[in-house]
């Protein structure tokens, strides 16, 4: 592997270590204050499902933008959002949708 390829993974590993351990030890030293969990401040809250939502902006966009990527991906989304919503839980929907996705890719080129 090139050097760029190992600092692009020490540099991801480094940001996702900071994103978990700098809230959890700021709040660490607000926890043990005397206010405790009112001095939690709002956008604390809110980071968990900002992450979830960058992360799930970053996956629906195809890699090679084109019709049969945008196709392939509106499916295995609305594939996903279905079988979320009759079974409620993580991980049939997500294997749902992927597999949807090649289906359609793979249906695509042959």
């Amino acid at each position: 592997m090139s050097t760029s390829l190992w600092l692009a993974v020490v540099a991801s590993a480094l940001g996702t270590l900071l994103m978990r351990v700098v809230p959890f030890l700021w709040m660490q030293r607000r926890l043990n204050s005397d206010t405790g969990l009112n001095n939690m401040p709002q956008w604390l809250g809110i980071l968990g499902p900002l992450m979830i939502a960058a992360v799930l902006g970053v996956s629906i966009m195809p890699v090679n933008p084109s019709t049969t990527s945008w196709i392939a991906t509106a499916i295995g989304l609305f594939v996903t959002l279905l079988v979320w919503w009759r079974l409620r839980s993580l991980g049939w929907p997500v294997a749902a949708g992927v597999a949807v996705f090649g289906l359609v890719q793979l249906a695509a080129y042959i």
